[in-house]
C-alpha cells in the first residue's frame, strides 16, 4: 500500500481537495493494532464517507485531490507531530494496545513511512499548480461521528477556518440559504494551528483561500447520499467563488 494516492493530478479547476482519514488501513505488521475488526470499522478509524465525498467533489470540479492511504489510528496526518493525538493511545475511550509505549524509534518510523510522504505528495501538487501559476483553493474533507462522548451533533455539515473568513463566510451564506440545512460555523471542531496540520502547513502558511468541512456520517452513509452532498456542497462553492 502506497502512503498516499492522487487522482485528477493535472485537474484544471481552482480547487485542491485534501482528504487526511481517507483510509482504515492497518498495515499487517501492525496486527490491527491489537483491536477487533469492529473497532477498526468505527469512526476513530477513519473519516467514514469522506472519501466518497472526496472522489465526487474531485470529478464535479476537476480538481486534484490527495488521499492518505493509512488509518488514522496508525497515524494522524492532521495532526502535528508533537501532538499526543498524533499516533493516539486512546481514542474515543478506546485503548489502542498497538500505539501504547511506543519508542521514539517506532513513532519516528511511522512518521517516515506514512506522515512524510502523504504530505510530499500535497506539496508535490500544490508547487507544480504555483509554478504554472494556476489559483489553488484548498478543501480539507472531514466526516464527523453524530455522537462523541455522549453529544449528539446537530450540524449536518460544518466549516472549519479559524480566522481566516474569506471562504468560510460566503461559503456558510450559500450553504444556509435555502434555509434546509443545520450548518456549523467553527463547531464542532475549528482549525487550531497547534494541534492541525494539514490546512495551517499546506494552505494558511501560503495564504491561500481554504476551509476544512465535516459531512456528518449519518448524512453520507451510502455512495448516493455522498454523491447528493458532494453536488450540494459543490453548487454551493460554484455560488461564492
Amino acid at each position: 500500500m502506497t502512503p498516499a494516492r492522487i487522482v485528477r493530478e493535472q485537474g484544471c479547476g481552482r480547487f485542491v481537495l485534501l482528504c487526511d482519514h481517507a483510509s482504515n488501513y492497518v498495515p499487517a505488521e501492525f496486527h490491527n493494532l491489537g483491536l477487533p475488526e469492529t473497532e477498526l470499522a468505527r469512526h476513530i478509524a477513519w473519516d467514514i464517507g469522506a472519501a466518497g465525498i472526496t472522489e465526487t467533489l474531485s470529478e464535479l470540479l476537476d480538481a486534484p485531490a490527495i488521499f492518505c492511504n493509512t488509518s488514522r489510528l496508525v497515524i494522524d496526518s492532521n495532526r502535528q507531530l508533537n501532538s499526543p493525538a498524533l499516533i493516539p493511545a486512546i481514542s474515543d475511550g478506546t485503548p489502542v494496545p498497538g500505539n501504547a509505549a511506543l519508542n521514539a524509534a517506532q513513532k519516528t518510523a511511522r512518521i517516515e513511512r506514512w506522515f512524510t510522504p502523504y504530505h510530499d505528495a500535497v506539496e508535490s501538487v500544490l508547487l507544480e499548480r504555483e509554478a504554472r501559476g494556476a489559483q489553488s483553493i484548498v478543501l480539507a474533507i472531514h466526516s464527523m461521528t453524530p455522537y462523541l462522548n455522549g453529544q449528539s451533533r446537530p450540524w449536518q455539515i460544518a466549516l472549519a477556518s479559524d480566522t481566516d473568513r474569506r471562504l468560510a463566510d460566503p461559503l456558510l451564506a450559500a450553504l444556509r440559504t435555502p434555509g434546509d440545512l443545520v450548518v456549523g460555523d467553527n463547531e464542532p471542531y475549528s482549525i487550531e494551528t497547534d494541534i492541525d496540520y494539514s490546512i495551517p502547513v499546506h494552505a494558511m502558511r501560503r495564504g491561500l483561500l481554504h476551509v476544512q468541512v465535516e459531512f456528518r456520517q449519518d448524512e453520507i452513509a451510502d455512495l448516493a447520499s455522498q454523491r447528493r452532498w458532494a453536488l450540494r456542497f459543490a453548487e454551493s462553492l460554484t455560488q461564492c467563488t
